[in-house]
């Protein structure tokens, strides 16, 4: 199966070796992705925004990959402040409601800005 590797442009793929998406046969892997744009964090404070912008960069990912949202099968949220998980939850829905894709919501100590709130990563499956 042929290997396509997708990049968001970010400076850190090739800092730290790794791809937005990975597309092998019918399955696409996301990964951890976060709301910054521009080198600056989308809507600090704010994890609904946070989520939503992420779920956004995901989507284009997944078209970029000959994909969609719908071909989502799994999510996994990691998020600094799990009390926030209504807000989380809300943007998730607005993507997933009628999808419902597996997910996970785990809290972690950081991640890499201290502004951002939430890191999604995402699998989708191709149906043939």
């Amino acid at each position: 199966m042929k290997r396509i590797n997708i990049s968001s442009g970010a400076k850190w793929e090739d800092i730290v070796g790794y791809s937005r998406a990975v597309k092998i046969g019918n399955i696409i892997e996301i990964a951890g992705t976060t709301s910054v744009e521009g080198g600056k964090v989308i809507g600090v404070n704010d994890a609904y925004l946070q989520t939503k912008v992420i779920l956004q960069k995901i989507e284009k990912a997944l078209i970029e990959a000959g994909a969609s949202l719908n071909d989502v099968v799994r999510t996994r949220m990691f998020v600094t402040d799990i009390s926030l998980w209504e807000e989380y939850g809300k943007a998730h829905g607005e993507f997933f409601k009628d999808i419902k894709p597996v997910t996970s919501m785990i809290e972690v100590k950081a991640l890499i800005d201290p502004d951002m709130l939430i890191e999604i990563e995402a699998t989708a499956i191709i149906s043939e």
